[in-house]
């Protein structure tokens, strides 16, 4: 028997079944729905953010840590105890989510202790300040007394500003106009102030102050100059006495860049030419030594602008 003889089926007809072009349109037409659905819907994207942040926190976001990084990895062992040093890894390529937890400082900071700390660090300041200040007029006081017949008669004034005792030797009675020597019946003054400063500590500066007149002798070429000879002076005849401690004086001279007064009459530019003797008290304040000389100095040797300058 034939082949076509055993084959007892029907030919088929040639080409796809009817029914396929039919299903094919469906779902052209369906696909072409629920892209113009899309198209016209609106996206919320703080939502989606929401969305995917919830995502993250629930399975986690793995991270890439470079091949070098040796793996970390948490136990109970590790938890528990002091962690051995891990092996290095044989992998090529290591992928791996971790947190770092290393923290070397932890800062608690409260803003209500703050204001406490800050309250109290500033009425311990204020109660020094304060104290500082009473001392700084009961030195005045002790100033005032030892040198009651030179304020009487305007020669010297004494004052206080702050923590500050002001020892002001006006040009009366101390030198000669445009002159940088002490007059001899002034030595004495100096020495009042000498013997209770020595009992007073703190820094001590010591300014010279002219007028605004410009100077016109040959033994100095400015105000600046007789300014600072005038202080250096003052200072050569307080550090005649061995119990002086040099350590704590300041010299310098001004001119007439700080003046009290305009110097607009006479009796104005007398009040700015000065010296004056500034003794300060500091926080850590302590008592100074006392300073001796070498045996070899002189004691009560004064000097004159020549030896100075």
């Amino acid at each position: 028997m034939s082949a076509e003889e055993e084959c007892n089926c029907k030919p088929c007809k040639p080409g796809l079944p009817a029914w396929l072009a039919t299903f094919g349109d469906l779902m052209s037409l369906l696909m072409c729905f629920f892209v113009l659905l899309l198209s016209f819907s609106e996206m919320d994207v703080l939502r989606f953010k929401q969305l995917a942040g919830s995502m993250r926190e629930a399975f986690g976001v793995q991270a890439q840590i470079k091949v070098e990084d040796i793996p970390k990895g948490t136990s109970i062992i590790a938890q528990e105890f002091s962690p051995g040093r891990p092996e290095p890894t044989p992998l090529n390529e290591v992928r791996q989510m971790t947190t770092n937890v290393e923290l070397h400082t932890l800062d608690v900071r409260s803003m209500e202790g703050e204001a406490i700390v800050h309250d109290r660090e500033s009425a311990v300041d204020q109660q020094q300040q304060q104290e500082q200040e009473e001392q700084a007029r009961q030195d005045a006081i002790t100033f005032s007394m030892a040198l009651s017949a030179e304020i009487g008669e305007g020669a010297v004034e004494v004052e206080t500003e702050g923590t500050k005792v002001i020892i002001r030797l006006r040009e009366q009675g101390s030198f000669a106009r445009g002159s940088a020597y002490v007059e001899d019946d002034y030595i004495p003054v100096l020495a009042k102030i000498r013997d209770v400063l020595i009992t007073i500590p703190g820094a001590v500066a010591i300014e010279g102050h002219t007028d605004s007149i410009p100077y016109t002798g040959t033994e100095f070429t400015s105000n600046w100059d007789l300014s600072a000879a005038r202080a250096l002076a003052v200072a050569h005849e307080l550090f005649a006495d061995r119990r002086v401690n040099e350590s704590r004086f300041t010299v310098s001279g001004h001119a007439s860049s700080r003046a009290r007064v305009p110097n607009d009459s006479e009796a104005n530019r007398a009040r700015n030419r000065r010296v004056e003797i500034i003794i300060e008290r500091g926080l850590d304040e302590q008592a100074l030594p006392i300073q001796t000389r070498p045996e070899g100095d002189t004691e009560g040797e004064r000097l004159t602008p020549r030896d100075i300058f």
